[in-house]
C-alpha cells in the first residue's frame, strides 16, 4: 500500500528545469495578469462606458469575488481527480471570459464577464500551488514558492507598462483579446506538463463531503493564523492595485503610459525580496521571515496612511511608502502559502483553495472599501491599506505564538 503522506518527491515523478518553473510560473501569474494589464485603461473605460470611478473599481472586486469562491470549488476536485484536467477547464473558461470582457457594452456586462475571466483564473492559480506541494515540502516548497514568485512577477512588472501602450494604440478592449492569446498559450503550455497528483496519492472522498473538509481546517488555529495573514496582506495590495490608477492618475497627474513605472517599481521590489526570502528562509524559517515581513508592512502602511491623509509630500510622500509596503510581499505571501500547506499534505488542493480564497476574499473586501469610501483623494486608499497591515501582523504574531499540529 502506498503512503499517502510520503514526501512528496517518492510519489509523484518531478519535473524539472526551465520548463516546469515557466509554466506554472504563468498559471500562478493568472491572478496579476488579468488585472494588471488592464490598471492604465481603467479612466477610459469609465469614459467610454459612461461609469464613475467607484464603479469602474468594482470591475477588480467583482473578479475577486469570483477568483476567491471559485477556489473552494476547484481544490476538492483536484484532491480527487488530478491537477491538469481542472486547470485546463479553467484556461477555456478564462478565455471565454476575457472574450466577453473585450465584447462588453456597459459596466454590469463587464462585471459579470469578469467574474466568469475570474472563476477559470483561480483554477490555475490555487492548483499551481497544490503542484508545488506535490513535489516538494517545508523550506523547500517555500524556496520554490519564493522562486515562482519572482518569475510570475514579470506578468505584474510589464503588465501595466504593456497595457498602457495597448490602450494607447488599440483601444482598452483590445486589452482583453490580449488576454484572450494569452489563456490559449498557458493551455498549450499545460499540455506539456505531467500530472503532478498520482491516482495513489488522490482522495477517494466525495465532493459533497468537501464543506466537511473545510470545517476540519478552518479548526485549526496555526491554519488559521497562515490564513489571516494572505487575506489581510491581500486587502492592503488589492486596495492598491484598485486605488492607485485613480490616485496617481486622476489626483496627482501622472501620464497613464508613465503609471505602469510606478506600479513597476513595487514589483521590482517584490521580486527582489522573493529572491531574499528563497535564500533565507532554510536558515531562519518560515515563521521568522513572515513575523518581520508584517512588521515592516505595518511599518510602510502607517506612513503611506499618514501622508495619503496630510499630502505633506506630495505624490511620492505615498507613493514611496506604498513601494516598501507591496516589496514585503516577498516575504509574506510564500511564506503564509507554504506554512499552511505543510501540515496538510493529504489534502494540499483543499488547503491552497481555502487560503486562496480567503487571501483574494480579502482583495475584494480591500478593493471595495477603497471604491466605497473614495473621496477623490487618496484618503481612502491609505485607511484600508493601514488596517490591512494591522490585520497582518496580528495574524502573524499568532502564528508564532501557536504550536503545529501533532
Amino acid at each position: 500500500m502506498t503512503d499517502r503522506n510520503a514526501h512528496p518527491q517518492q510519489t509523484a515523478e518531478a519535473p524539472r528545469g526551465w520548463r516546469l518553473m515557466a509554466v506554472l510560473g504563468l498559471l500562478m501569474g493568472f491572478a496579476s495578469i488579468s488585472t494588471d494589464l488592464y490598471l492604465p485603461a481603467m479612466p477610459a473605460m469609465s469614459r467610454a462606458l459612461g461609469a464613475d470611478n467607484g464603479m469602474i473599481e468594482l470591475t477588480v472586486s467583482g473578479y475577486l469575488v469570483g477568483f476567491s469562491l471559485a477556489q473552494l470549488l476547484w481544490g476538492p476536485i483536484s484532491d480527487r481527480f488530478g491537477r491538469r484536467m481542472p486547470v485546463a477547464v479553467g484556461l477555456v473558461l478564462f478565455i471565454v471570459g476575457s472574450a466577453g470582457c473585450a465584447l462588453a457594452d456597459s459596466t454590469p456586462t463587464l462585471i459579470i464577464w469578469r467574474l466568469l475571466q475570474a472563476i477559470g483564473a483561480c483554477a490555475s492559480v490555487a492548483l499551481s500551488r497544490a503542484m508545488v506541494r506535490d513535489l516538494h515540502d517545508g523550506a523547500r516548497a517555500a524556496q520554490m514558492m519564493s522562486t515562482l514568485m519572482t518569475v510570475m512577477a514579470i506578468a505584474p512588472l510589464l503588465g501595466p507598462l504593456v497595457g498602457g501602450q495597448i490602450a494607447a494604440i488599440a483601444g482598452w478592449r483590445a486589452i482583453f483579446w490580449v488576454l484572450v492569446a494569452i489563456g490559449v498559450l498557458a493551455l498549450l503550455a499545460l499540455m506539456t506538463l505531467p500530472e503532478t497528483l498520482p491516482r495513489a496519492r488522490r482522495s477517494d472522498d466525495a465532493l459533497r463531503r468537501a464543506l466537511r473538509h473545510y470545517m476540519m481546517l478552518v479548526s485549526q488555529p496555526r491554519l488559521l493564523g497562515y490564513v489571516g495573514v494572505g487575506a489581510f496582506f491581500y486587502a492592503g495590495m488589492f486596495a492598491y492595485v484598485a486605488g492607485t490608477p485613480l490616485a496617481y492618475i486622476d489626483y496627482y497627474g501622472v501620464p497613464s503610459q508613465l503609471y505602469g513605472l510606478l506600479f513597476g517599481a513595487g514589483v521590482v521590489g517584490i521580486m527582489a525580496t522573493n529572491m531574499l526570502n528563497a535564500r533565507l528562509v532554510g536558515r531562519f524559517g518560515v515563521d521568522r521571515l513572515l513575523l518581520g515581513g508584517a512588521l515592516s508592512t505595518m511599518l510602510w502602511a502607517l506612513m503611506a496612511a499618514i501622508n495619503a491623509y496630510t499630502d505633506w509630500f506630495g505624490l511620492w510622500g505615498i507613493a514611496l511608502p506604498l513601494f516598501l509596503f507591496v516589496a514585503m510581499a516577498g516575504f509574506i505571501i510564500a511564506n503564509a502559502i507554504s506554512g499552511a500547506l505543510q501540515d496538510f499534505p493529504d489534502h494540499a488542493g483543499a488547503v491552497s483553495a481555502l487560503v486562496g480564497a480567503t487571501q483574494y476574499g480579502g482583495g475584494v473586501l480591500g478593493s471595495a472599501l477603497v471604491g466605497l469610501w473614495s473621496d477623490g483623494t487618496p484618503a481612502a486608499l491609505g485607511l484600508v491599506v493601514a488596517l490591512g497591515a494591522a490585520g497582518c501582523l496580528l495574524s502573524a504574531v499568532a502564528v508564532v505564538r501557536s504550536r503545529r499540529p501533532g
